[in-house]
């Protein structure tokens, strides 16, 4: 947990799924200056006069060190044969907000987690709640969802509440909530259960809404926690650890960025992170 201007906040976890290795960015470099036979690793120097067979590209992705990529990264600047190695991140438990600011890197693949699709939970509370006239039922339930970045317990209150608010506004504005929040095989549930509790349970157990978060979207803010794969080429990967490992940086996004640096091999990283001396 960290506390930044006066609330509480936890971090996200950050595991490297995949990299793709440093060997096929010495290749690349190796074939653009015709110069295999000077690589200090012995499968580069076999490229020259064959082509690489299974074993061969093994051998390659193995590679932990290169000189010719040192010099070009730190010498001469030859970044664009850095773009050859890749690296794929799964994170857990960064924010809305923080995706806003991911979007700005242009050149990563991300997927993040749907709200289109993942919100059935917050409004089949909301529905048992309203209809077992039990909003502290709904306050307590999303509680335990854990989906907010902030940890106090009476400012994600705050929060829960004001979701509350958002939804019971709606119910007075569009004549069929009921039918866009819960599946049509649901409906009968509204009239047969009055406990919110176990109301909540069978809509759980039942048909899921399809898109239910099309209709919703409106009711959360950047402090919902996401999750989402990001896969970056190393020279994008050097931008990004750049500007948002910077104290400069919006605070959430730092917090990400030395998570990743964290789980990013040194052989990636010597290459793309000057050494303090």
């Amino acid at each position: 947990m960290e506390n930044v201007y006066g609330i509480e906040y936890s971090k996200p976890e950050v595991v490297l799924l995949q990299d793709t290795g440093i060997g096929v960015a010495e290749a690349a470099a190796r074939t653009c200056y015709d110069s295999f036979t000077n690589s200090e690793n012995d499968v580069i120097k076999e490229i020259e006069h064959v082509m690489p067979d299974e074993e061969m590209c093994d051998s390659l992705n193995a590679i932990e060190d290169s000189n010719l990529l040192d010099d070009l990264a730190w010498t001469y600047f030859h970044h664009s044969i850095l773009e050859h190695a890749n690296l794929s991140f799964l994170i857990r438990g960064t924010s809305r907000g923080v995706l806003q600011e991911h979007a700005r890197h242009r050149i990563q693949a991300i997927s993040v987690r749907s709200t289109r699709y993942t919100m059935s939970s917050i409004i089949n509370a909301f529905v048992a709640a309203k209809v077992g006239d039990d909003k502290e039922f709904f306050i307590t339930k999303v509680l335990t969802f854990n989906m907010f970045v902030t940890s106090n317990e009476a400012y994600n209150k705050i929060e829960i509440n004001t979701i509350y608010e958002k939804l019971a506004y709606q119910t007075q504005t569009v004549d069929d909530f009921y039918s866009i929040a819960v599946a049509k095989s649901s409906l009968p549930f509204l009239e047969q259960i009055k406990n919110a509790e176990e109301l909540f349970k069978a809509l759980q157990d039942g048909k899921k809404k399809r898109n239910v978060g099309d209709a919703f979207k409106h009711i959360i803010s950047d402090n919902v926690k996401v999750d989402m794969v990001v896969t970056f080429n190393l020279r994008s990967l050097k931008n990004y650890f750049t500007l948002r490992e910077s104290g400069a940086a919006y605070f959430q996004i730092r917090w990400l960025a030395q998570e990743m640096m964290r789980v990013t091999p040194s052989k990636y990283l010597d290459l793309i992170i000057k050494k303090k001396s």
